[in-house]
């Protein structure tokens, strides 16, 4: 798969670029997902969920704790995924599908318009997985890519720092390279990338700069 190829390299070399950049941050993002954090059922489907701890004064999470930005926190991921792959990788919408595509013609996977769930102390946005050159036969119409966000109970101190637990989960996913090479060269390829692209979005969020979604559909909730 050259083109994979080439993606996973345009990572690499992306989040090494990201790395070599200093910027003053308004937030505090710490990885806190588990040693295991990616697990393989026996009929090959897998879990893998990433996860952080934004640390952050209770005035700026006030300020973004708002429904429209959940939809934005999407966007903000797609946009991610596009600059970290330098281009290489962007994403489609139409009103019903999302598309990943790389190299501008190769759809790496699609997936069905997105699903919220919007509580005072939680938000979650889901994109059902459709199908996709990643994605094995068996896989088609199964599992979902979701982030979910909860926000730790107020101690009632305006002054007191504020915690967001952001979970970046991947479920039910039956990757085409463990099908058709095995799930080895999956866990060395892919799903490495995967966990590189995205804890280095998660420390990324520490910046609190969202997107502004392209479709709005929260932006009057």
């Amino acid at each position: 798969m050259p083109a994979l190829a080439a993606v996973c390299l345009a990572v690499i070399v992306g989040l090494l670029a990201r790395r070599l950049r200093v910027s003053q941050r308004p937030a505090r993002a710490l990885i806190v997902s588990s040693p295991r954090s990616t697990v393989i059922a026996g009929d090959g489907a897998v879990r893998s969920v990433q996860s952080a701890r934004l640390t952050m004064s209770t005035a700026d999470l006030d300020r973004i704790w708002v429904p429209d930005n959940l939809e934005n926190l999407g966007r903000t991921y797609w946009r991610f995924l596009s600059r970290v792959t330098l281009g290489l990788v962007r994403v489609s919408y139409t009103q019903s599908e999302r598309a990943v595509v790389a190299l501008g013609f190769i759809t790496l996977l699609r997936f069905t318009a997105p699903e919220y769930v919007v509580e005072p102390l939680r938000g979650r946005v889901s994109w059902p997985i459709k199908d996709g050159l990643l994605v094995a036969k068996t896989g088609h119409g199964c599992g979902w890519l979701c982030l979910d966000v909860q926000r730790k109970p107020s101690a009632g101190n305006p002054s007191a720092e504020a915690e967001v637990t952001i979970d970046v989960e991947v479920a039910n996913f039956y990757p085409a390279i463990a099908s058709g090479l095995s799930m080895f060269v999956y866990e060395i390829t892919q799903a490495f990338v995967h966990v590189l692209v995205t804890h280095a979005f998660l420390r990324s969020l520490a910046k609190l700069d969202l997107a502004e979604s392209k479709v709005g559909r929260l932006r009057d909730a």
